[in-house]
């Protein structure tokens, strides 16, 4: 039978810095065996960072699991930092990750926002990938923003009523614009009351049935800080031109093994967004998991993730 469950917990091997600038310095690890088939973990968000779990998504026998918290996210610093903050920097670090590790070549493995930085960094640098790993799949367009902001109140009326809820009825008009002067505010308090609603908001409706543990994450204030400030400063300022550059260059990497794992019912992503990909890209295989919403956490998008790690062990 197909192996189902992620792989037990594991412990790195190997963790440094990498400073990217002088305003910038990245956290990064490896763990798994040192001789394996490499492989880049890309955090979702923008902001949310990488946690222990999501090395168990790979066999440790066989990658060399490489994960890095992207720019202001996590265990990088400073965090929730939004100046030279930027898609195409993010997929700079990667590149010089890469050389600083030694690697010619890496499979990319990334959700929600890890899918759409998996999918420039892989359109920029083609032939440094091995394949790509993608679910839940985000392509920074202004649809799934304003999705995010005002339309998943269709499923989860009580979630963004909350999410609203917090913004003066005046200011109502433009939820992000309302959100920003929060999350940019100069008094800490602002920021982490702002942050940490917009982020139980996404984590309330990331998953098909409730989840007290992923809504209790969301909460925690580095993970609510990084995600917010970040995600809400990439919605405003960092939109691919043209908006659709991501679909439109698929031809860069429809050479490269590639899977899409989507979620039937995933609220945060629609799978509109998985269905354009993979009419762009008919080579890569495409598994939507009819039981499952957002998260990687759940057990049919876990069990199709792990499956396509497994799968993948054929190409080196």
């Amino acid at each position: 039978m197909p192996r189902s469950e992620l792989f037990p917990p594991i412990d790195p091997y190997q963790t440094g810095i990498l400073p990217v600038d002088d305003l910038h310095t990245l956290y990064w690890e490896q763990s798994g065996n040192p001789r394996g088939v490499p492989v880049l973990f890309l955090h979702g968000g923008p902001g949310a960072g990488a946690s222990p779990t999501h090395r168990r998504f790979f066999d440790p026998g066989h990658y060399r699991i490489v994960v890095m918290d992207q720019r202001g996210a996590g265990r990088s610093v400073p965090l929730g930092e939004v100046r030279h903050n930027t898609t195409a920097l993010l997929v700079e670090d990667a590149e010089r990750l890469r050389h600083h590790l030694g690697i010619e070549r890496w499979l990319l493995f990334g959700g929600s926002w890890g899918s759409t930085l998996a999918l420039a960094y892989a359109q920029t640098h083609p032939e440094r990938c091995l394949g790509l790993i993608l679910r839940g799949i985000f392509l920074m367009r202004k649809s799934e923003i304003d999705w995010f902001l005002y339309s998943m109140r269709t499923i989860f009326p009580e979630a963004w009523a909350a999410f609203a809820a917090h913004i003066p009825e005046e200011e109502r008009g433009d939820l992000l614009e309302a959100y920003w002067r929060r999350l940019d505010s100069p008094d800490a308090a602002t920021r982490m009351a702002a942050a940490r609603v917009w982020s139980m908001y996404e984590g309330s409706c990331s998953s098909l049935l409730p989840s007290p543990e992923l809504i209790a994450t969301s909460a925690e204030d580095t993970h609510a800080l990084g995600l917010a400030r970040i995600e809400a400063h990439y919605f405003r300022s960092n939109r691919f031109m043209p908006e659709d550059r991501l679909l439109r260059d698929v031809h860069r990497i429809r050479h490269l093994p590639g899977a899409i794992v989507q979620g039937r019912y995933d609220i945060v992503c629609p799978i509109a967004s998985a269905d354009e990909l993979r009419r762009a890209w008919p080579e890569a295989d495409y598994r939507v998991v009819p039981d499952a919403g957002h998260s990687a956490m759940e057990p049919g998008i876990r069990a199709a993730l792990v499956q396509a790690t497994e799968r993948f062990k054929e190409y080196r």
